[in-house]
């Protein structure tokens, strides 16, 4: 969303996903996560396995997971798993991480065709925000999908359709 208002003539299309241009609260499950993931640094790691074991001390969910996983790299020239991203700067931030850098529309705003995906037991994009959301993306349509936040990783097959149906509407305009 930040390209799409800082710069639009960059952006085609712009399909956020279960975000929405307001600041949020993350709930304290990305805390958790980052613990697990820490635990999982500290480990050294030699299978994805070992991992995801850890991990299922943080969270249940197998999508969850496998989605955070997505984050492990093998060290180069070693055997043992790290982590992709900074944990030490993603600790320092996560506070930060639900703030929306624009606050007026009148200064920015994105005039491309916008697809807001939501999933219905997130409270990220909840109906309350949504004129917000027309006020920075006046050309936005919303669908919902029946997960929770971590859309893509829940229901993938959902998602994809979701996007197809949108770009191939683009192209009938």
């Amino acid at each position: 969303m930040t390209i799409a208002l800082r710069a639009p003539h960059l952006v085609g299309a712009l399909i956020p996903v279960d975000n929405a241009p307001v600041d949020a609260v993350l709930k304290s499950d990305f805390y958790k996560y980052l613990e697990g993931m820490q635990e999982i640094q500290n480990a050294a790691v030699k299978r994805q396995a070992q991992a995801d074991e850890i991990l299922s001390k943080y969270e249940n969910a197998l999508p969850v997971r496998q989605f955070l996983l997505t984050n492990l790299v093998k060290k180069p020239q070693s055997d043992v798993f790290v982590m992709r991203i900074p944990l030490k700067t993603l600790a320092s931030n996560l506070g930060k991480l639900g703030d929306f850098p624009f606050r007026n529309p009148h200064e920015a705003c994105y005039k491309g065709p916008t697809l807001f995906v939501r999933g219905t037991k997130s409270h990220y994009v909840a109906d309350d925000v949504l004129p917000a959301v027309g006020q920075f993306f006046p050309r936005f349509v919303v669908t919902n999908i029946d997960c929770g936040h971590w859309v893509i990783s829940e229901q993938p097959e959902a998602f994809r359709q979701a996007v197809v149906t949108f770009l191939k509407d683009l192209d009938k305009d």
